[in-house]
Formats: C-alpha cells, sequence, structure tokens
C-alpha cells in the first residue's frame, strides 16, 4: 500500500485519486440565473442532502484547478441566493454531460444541451423539464473552502418546493427506485447506473462542442434518435464537409445499406452508429 501526504501531491494528482475513490456521487444538475436574469445550467458532483427538517441540500463548485477561476454557478448563487437542483437520470445522462462544457458566461447551456426550460414557482431559476425530480431552493450560506484552485465552495441550499414526475412515484410517497433510473459519477469518465452497473461518458470536448442547438430541427425533432443520441451529436466540434460525406458513402457503401431519400432509415443507421460511438459516422449519414 502507498501512503501520501496530500501536500506532497500535485493538486490533479490529488482530485483523481479523491474522485476515484469516493463515489459513486450523486448529481446536482443545478440551474441559476445571473443578476440580469440569463440562466445557467451545470452538473456537480460534490452534492448531498444533509437534512429532513429543514430539508438542506449542499453541492460545491470548486475553483478551477487550471487557473484559479470560479465557476458562472457559484456567481450567480452568490448574486441571486436560488438554484434549482434536478437530479439526473440515465435517459438525460449525455445531455447533462454536454452542458459541463465550459461555454461563455451568458450562454444558456439548455439550449447547448437540448433541455427544456420549465419556470419555477417559488425562485428565478428555472428547472429542468427533463428531470425526474426538481427542488427548488433558496441559498441559505456559501462556505469558501480555500482560495487557492481546487478549493470548494460549499453552497447550502434550502429546499422551499420539488416537484416528482408521477410516473416515478408510488401510492403511498415513495419513489421507485427502479423507474427513476439515477445516474451517480465516479473517476474519470466512469458513471454508474443504480439499477444496472457502471458505464462510461467521454467527457465533453476540451474545446466547444456545437451543442443540441446547432443541430438541424429536422434531426431534432427525429422519432427515432433519444436525448441521449442528440446529446452526443451536440459534442462535436464541427460538422464533416462535403469530400468528406461523399468519401465516407463509398468507402462505406452506404447507398447499398440503406436509402439515403428515407430520414426514417438514415435516423436508425446513425442509431446504430452512435451506439457503436461512432459519431462522425452518424452524422454523416444523418447529412448523407
Amino acid at each position: 500500500m502507498k501512503s501520501f501526504l496530500p501536500s506532497a501531491l500535485k493538486t490533479p494528482q490529488l482530485h483523481a485519486l479523491l474522485l476515484g475513490s469516493i463515489g459513486p456521487r450523486p448529481i446536482a444538475f443545478a440551474s441559476t440565473i445571473d443578476a440580469s436574469g440569463k440562466p445557467n445550467l451545470s452538473p456537480y458532483s460534490f452534492f448531498n442532502v444533509f437534512s429532513a427538517n429543514p430539508p438542506i441540500m449542499i453541492f460545491s463548485p470548486a475553483r478551477r484547478v487550471r487557473n484559479n477561476t470560479t465557476k458562472h454557478t457559484l456567481e450567480n448563487a452568490l448574486a441571486t441566493k436560488e438554484v434549482v437542483i434536478n437530479v439526473v437520470n440515465y435517459a438525460i445522462v449525455q445531455q447533462m454531460s454536454l452542458s459541463s462544457t465550459e461555454y461563455a458566461a451568458g450562454v444558456n447551456e439548455f439550449e447547448k444541451a437540448g433541455l427544456t426550460m420549465l419556470k419555477s414557482d417559488l425562485v428565478k431559476p428555472f428547472r429542468v423539464k427533463e428531470s425526474p425530480v426538481q427542488y427548488e431552493c433558496k441559498v441559505n450560506e456559501v462556505v469558501a473552502l480555500g482560495k487557492e484552485g481546487g478549493a470548494g465552495n460549499l453552497i447550502i441550499a434550502e429546499v422551499v418546493k420539488l416537484h416528482v414526475n408521477e410516473a416515478i412515484l408510488t401510492d403511498d410517497l415513495k419513489i421507485n427506485q427502479y423507474e427513476i433510473d439515477l445516474v451517480a459519477r465516479m473517476g474519470g469518465n466512469w458513471y454508474t447506473r443504480a439499477n444496472l452497473g457502471m458505464f462510461e461518458v467521454p467527457k465533453p470536448l476540451t474545446s466547444l462542442g456545437i451543442g443540441v442547438d446547432s443541430i438541424p430541427q429536422a434531426i431534432r425533432n427525429s422519432k427515432i434518435l433519444s436525448g441521449n443520441d442528440l446529446g452526443q451529436l451536440g459534442n462535436i466540434e464541427k460538422l464533416p464537409n462535403t469530400e468528406e460525406i461523399q468519401q465516407f458513402i463509398e468507402t462505406e457503401k452506404l447507398e447499398e445499406k440503406i436509402d439515403l431519400k428515407s430520414e426514417a432509415a438514415k435516423h436508425e443507421q446513425a442509431k446504430k452508429y452512435i451506439n457503436n460511438g461512432q459519431i462522425e459516422a452518424a452524422w454523416i449519414t444523418l447529412l448523407a
């Protein structure tokens, strides 16, 4: 067994050891607004519930290690004292992951991730309509744990109203744990699906993905492609060009596999490529 003093490790090394060994961690999909009312949406796995009476949740947007800057979520929580914490199930995990891309201040991650803004009742930040449980919260306190990169900031949030999808609610007001289908974070790219086990979600590009909002509407409105499929399609940096599309069609003999005049056929084939992790091939098929 190897032993370490935290001070002897670089922050990224310590960060990887902590997150790789402490898990699965629930995910706070935090919706906030800035002082001018612009929405922000971002996930945090330094999160849990700590009290039922009063109902208190705490999550921690840490300072960025690479340049010691703070997250928009923290800045918004300090400015407005309100947040909505949405839970993450498997149906929206890819869109949740896409929203964690470091978009510029003022960019609407709801739109980038292809998620629906739902007006809250008691607070100003929007809820995520697709989330099975949404907690409207007032921020009671923010506790800064340090001033260096990697330091956490505990946002202590009190639930003032909660919304639960009836499909996951039992007659005696309990959550059906199979139906809610929660996911949680582990180390690196790894997640776990509560009712099935581990799976991997590649991190969003270090450069900006195009976002679900940049996907042509006919593809966004597909009856075949799911929200998770769109989340993966939105994480591509740029679309394939005409030459790349033609070369793929010829190399893969795509016209022999499917009818390129049929949108449904193209969407079905693209879904197969997405399931195999071939996102560029899926895009080329959709655009062929």
